[in-house]
């Protein structure tokens, strides 16, 4: 049997956050929630997941913020990001990929299956 891809959501807003662990639990992802980005930074140390879904406005700590503290430290920055914004804006998307994200999809223009499709292409288990 195939591993479980442990995925963390770091997204501040309940209703997508909600959405997106019962689509990935459905598809057999292992799915761990922080509501804010300290608590993410904080799981991602802890729970050492096979990929990160990052929102970039939160509480506590910013998205940005997040994935240069992830990307910083050896035990976690292996870790692949996908940043998962509303901020639809190339100044954005160049920072994220400029700061290691592995992706960046805009929530507005994304779907779920493209989320999943989008996590497999990425981890590879």
């Amino acid at each position: 049997m195939a591993k479980q891809i442990k995925v963390l959501i770091v997204e501040d807003e309940e209703i997508i956050s909600k959405a997106l662990a019962t689509k990935l639990g459905k598809n057999k992802f292992n799915i761990t929630l922080a509501m804010d980005g300290a608590t993410g930074l904080e799981l991602a140390k802890k729970e050492m997941p096979d990929i990160v879904l990052l929102d970039l406005i939160m509480p506590k700590m910013s998205g940005f913020e997040v994935l240069e503290k992830i990307k910083k430290d050896p035990a976690t920055n292996k870790i692949p990001v996908v940043i998962l914004s509303n901020l639809d804006d190339s100044s954005y998307l160049k920072k994220g990929i400029e700061a290691g994200a592995a992706e960046y999809m805009v929530k507005t223009r994304t779907n779920l299956e493209e989320i999943i499709a989008k996590i497999h292409e990425i981890v590879k288990v």
